[in-house]
């Protein structure tokens, strides 16, 4: 029987979620990857004890996570009710709907039929009457914005969420979106864009509209899909995401200057007596807008690496300009 570590909030601290009550730790597990029906369960469930008993009380989902879809939240409700049911007011558990799930029209994008049946969906695979936070995964150009942010809205009058959230949404979108939800009671609490040195489509707006509206930022593919890591210094490994070209990440995409920047960039992490991983989320930490960082591990040995940064999440101007330089360079 798992019983978490008792000393699991003295080396922790939290940051505040935009202008809400809510507090995140500043890396929280996603389980986007790694806790599908391929995957080892024994090693998942590993891994969220590892984050719990280190502090990291936010644990991210959505109803097309495994494989097969559906699979990564199953899997975690398992461990919930192994593990976590006696922490379960002590733990952040967020899911999205957004992208495809089943087949069918009513089975994707924004609409109050899926989103409703999403969620209900997802609760009985947790196992959860709740959760606390619900996103829509993407904007929907088909079904009017104030149909989709209603049913949030509505989900959370019904008591199956507790706060609301957006992903991958535009600067214009995520105002627009915002002042429905203000108008109707149940405030954004959060946007999860993806964010890393490698991606920063953010930073042209949407970081500003975060920080006037007073929404908490949580950013997915830190370390742009483990291209920010060692691993890509000598090439591309066959074992990795790049050379099976999975999720977003496409072998072509690893170019030449790419491994070049990489190798750069971890000269400055070696420095700095860090990992060019754990720089890399220091890195985005730096941004008191940024509440949280979501990070997506294969092991408790990733995961301890990552939690590391936290160590050292100051930079001097001279690295920060060193860092540019690299980053612009073509």
């Amino acid at each position: 029987m798992y019983e978490a570590n008792e000393n699991r909030y003295n080396n922790m601290s939290y940051r505040r979620c935009g202008k809400s009550g809510m507090v995140l730790p500043p890396i929280s597990l996603g389980l986007w990857h790694n806790f599908g029906d391929v995957d080892v369960l024994e090693n998942g469930k590993q891994m969220l004890h590892t984050a719990f008993d280190n502090g990291i009380t936010h644990f991210d989902l959505a109803n097309n996570y495994g494989p097969p879809p559906g699979s990564a939240e199953r899997n975690f409700g398992k461990i919930l009710k192994d593990s976590f049911l006696p922490y379960r007011d002590e733990l952040i558990i967020s899911t999205k709907a957004g992208y495809k799930m089943w087949p069918g029209p009513y089975g994707d994008w924004g609409s109050k039929k899926y989103l409703v049946s999403s969620l209900d969906q997802s609760l009985k695979r947790m196992g959860l009457e709740y959760v606390d936070v619900f996103y829509h995964h993407r904007p929907d150009p088909n079904t009017p914005l104030e149909e989709t942010m209603s049913t949030l809205d509505l989900l959370v009058k019904q008591g199956k969420a507790l706060y609301v959230g957006l992903s991958n949404y535009g600067a214009e979108e995520t105002i627009k979106a915002s002042k429905i939800l203000n108008e109707l009671g149940t405030p954004c609490l959060i946007h999860q864009p993806r964010y890393s040195m490698f991606d920063r489509w953010v930073e042209n707006g949407l970081l500003d509209v975060l920080g006037n509206e007073g929404i908490g930022a949580i950013a997915f593919s830190p370390l742009a899909q483990g291209v920010l890591t060692s691993k890509y210094i000598k090439g591309i490994p066959e074992d990795s995401r790049a050379a099976k070209s999975t999720g977003f990440l496409q072998k072509e995409s690893v170019t030449e200057v790419v491994i070049s920047k990489v190798k750069k960039l971890d000269a400055i992490a070696q420095e700095r007596n860090q990992s060019l991983a754990q720089m890399a989320v220091a890195w985005l930490l730096k941004d008191d807008r940024i509440t949280s960082v979501l990070v997506g591990v294969s092991s408790e040995k990733q995961l301890l690496d990552n939690l590391g940064a936290l160590n050292n999440l100051e930079f001097s101007a001279s690295e920060l300009e060193k860092i540019e330089i690299i980053l612009k360079d073509q």
